[in-house]
């Protein structure tokens, strides 16, 4: 019966302690025995675990006091946000969770919102209340200011000890309403995530809406018009488990037993093939907002690299990727990510899950251009850029960037958004006026490429570490770019080309080439690496010959011979420098990005 299912998640920034109250909620509602346990537990990849944050939802059913509770545990960070929306669909509570050290911070209130968008009911939660650094009280009012409720019905607990959270189980039962039972007769559920299986197909995780999922189901798929017979359902202990079917309100998975994974896309309708149901809302379709080239090490492995993303894409649906070619590189794609974080987690999956080492080319913006023939095309990396006698005008993608810091670093945070070409909007303060540790909340409009540089790592240093971020795309607006491209030995790389402002262009230029120069690795004849906008030289260096000792070998003689086998060395390097080029290491190019970030 769906009155006793709760379904929710839980949602805070990144470290506020959403997966240790997790795994006290399994630990409690005796879900993974103790013997079994340990931190983290819904956090299923090794990568997870080492960098200490969650990139994939992941749901679990607990049963506890005759009810089915079905958690999905979301991610903090806000390249991950399409994953937090996607999970926000699929229940009808959520758990506020705040550091009571750190107290309300970006993505707490970016996660919140979208929340009531949805029309969540919303559980505040305090953790970490038995810090030394805790301050509860003032944590409190920073809540109950932004959800405008008493901060005495606020509950307060330690995830880590696990002080306070039986009180939160139960007012989960008590205030997070039960599944809506709209049609009891015709199958019908949301596929929220899917991974894929090499021996059983796609595995698709669902939130059943209406009817009952069984084995042997005939199915169809609306979206795709895919059909088949489900071998299995299960939930999600957090291990699948099997069951003899899924009921109204459930979460669960599904084997769909399809081997194509473009059949089933997140966000898709499942049900019962010839009824009438029509698609359920599914989700707004995520917008790139990142791109990079990835291409293969191996000149052979386009085939896998095209292979592991499509599964990669399945399991991640905020991934996109269309085949590119560069003449230095070869085959490869240019793939579009959230923001620096997600290509970085995606390059290492690669690694790590699918044993393909990939070039990563220097990371864009997608920009509008407004051509003169009144086309609007859409580029992703500068050797997009048409030349400038066909272009009206160029557009940047805008975000609106919160950030949330105690009031003494106000002063510095602001001359530091000023100076990554940020736009005051407005001022928030959250907390009583004369109240210790009394924050507040930045808002201002940026370009995207501004944040992408180095912008979080310079308010973490300005606020000493206490200032939080978060942003969401606004649109395009006009902006002033050319395009900067690298030459190495006289020879254009491609790969490194990239779109630059105006009034920024000789400051990377200068910072580009002297990186280089430092990764590069040195030849036996002397290097030229130049930056160039429009034929124009704005930034040059050169890397030193290596230096071979030809005259070793002599022993004395004639001052004559020494100087003919100098001269000789003199004119080969000379002959290797016309003719020679210079191949640059994919060291050099993350390197290269790594500084660039």
């Amino acid at each position: 019966m769906s009155v006793k299912i709760r379904n929710f998640c839980i949602i805070a920034h990144i470290d506020h302690g959403k997966s240790t109250l997790a795994d006290r909620f399994l630990e409690i509602t005796g879900t993974v025995a103790k013997r079994e346990m340990q931190e983290q537990i819904l956090d299923q990849m090794d990568l997870e675990r080492e960098r200490g944050i969650t990139i994939k939802l992941q749901p679990v059913t607990m049963h506890w006091h005759g009810y089915e509770l079905n958690l999905i545990d979301t991610p903090g960070h806000v390249d991950f946000t399409y994953e937090v929306s996607r999970s926000l669909a699929c229940v009808e509570g959520a758990i506020l969770l705040v550091d009571a050290t750190q107290g309300v911070q970006a993505q707490t209130i970016a996660n919140l919102e979208l929340a009531q968008t949805v029309g969540l009911k919303i559980i505040p939660v305090i953790n970490k209340i038995d810090l030394p650094a805790a301050n509860p009280e003032t944590t409190a009012e920073q809540l109950a200011q932004l959800l405008n409720i008493d901060s005495r019905s606020i509950l307060r607990i330690s995830a880590k000890s696990g002080v306070g959270v039986n009180e939160v189980l139960q007012k989960i039962i008590t205030d997070i309403p039960p599944p809506i039972i709209r049609n009891t007769t015709a199958a019908c559920a949301l596929i929220f995530d899917s991974r894929y299986d090499d021996y059983r197909g796609v595995i698709a995780a669902v939130r059943v809406t209406d009817g009952q999922l069984t084995p042997g189901l005939n199915y169809k798929l609306l979206g795709t018009g895919a059909t088949g017979v489900l071998l299995e359902v299960g939930t999600f202990t957090p291990k699948p488990k099997i069951c003899a079917q899924l009921n109204t309100g459930s979460i669960g998975y599904v084997i769909t037993a399809l081997k194509d994974i473009r059949q089933v896309r997140v966000g898709d309708t499942l049900t019962k093939n010839g009824s009438n149901h029509k698609p359920l809302p599914g989700y707004k379709e995520v917008r790139s907002m990142v791109f990079a080239g990835f291409y293969p090490v191996g000149g052979q492995e386009a085939a896998r690299l095209r292979d592991a993303l499509a599964k990669l894409s399945l399991n991640d649906a905020s991934l996109t990727y269309e085949g590119e070619h560069s003449p230095a590189l070869g085959y490869g794609f240019r793939c579009g990510f959230l923001g620096l974080l997600h290509l970085d987690i995606t390059r290492e999956r690669l690694k790590r899950e699918y044993g393909l080492n990939v070039i990563v080319t220097t990371p864009s913006v997608a920009h509008e251009v407004e051509l003169k023939n009144k086309e609007i095309i859409t580029i992703h990396s500068a050797l997009e850029l048409p030349t400038p006698d066909k272009i009206i005008e160029i557009r940047e993608p805008f975000v609106r960037v919160d950030i949330v810091a105690p009031l003494q670093y106000l002063g510095g945070l602001m001359s530091t958004a000023q100076d990554f070409r940020g736009q005051y909007l407005t001022t928030d303060y959250l907390g009583a006026a004369r109240e210790e540790g009394r924050r507040a909340i930045l808002r201002y409009e940026m370009p995207l490429n501004s944040i992408l540089v180095e912008f979080y790592d310079r308010i973490k240093s300005v606020s000493a570490g206490y200032a939080s971020l978060n942003y969401d795309f606004i649109g395009y607006r006009p902006c002033r770019v050319k395009r900067l491209d690298i030459l190495v030995a006289d020879e254009e790389v491609e790969s490194l080309a990239t779109i630059v402002y105006e009034d920024e262009a000789y400051h990377r230029a200068r910072s580009i080439v002297s990186r280089l120069k430092d990764l590069l690795p040195r030849q036996l004849f002397e290097v030229k690496i130049q930056a160039a906008v429009g034929g124009r030289i704005l930034a040059s260096e050169k890397l030193p010959a290596l230096r071979k000792d030809v005259t070793a070998k002599l022993y004395g003689g004639d001052v004559t011979r020494k100087r003919k086998l100098l001269e000789k060395q003199k004119a080969g390097k000379k002959r290797m420098r016309l003719s020679g080029r210079v191949d640059i290491p994919p060291e050099a190019y993350i390197a290269l990005v790594s500084k660039e970030k």
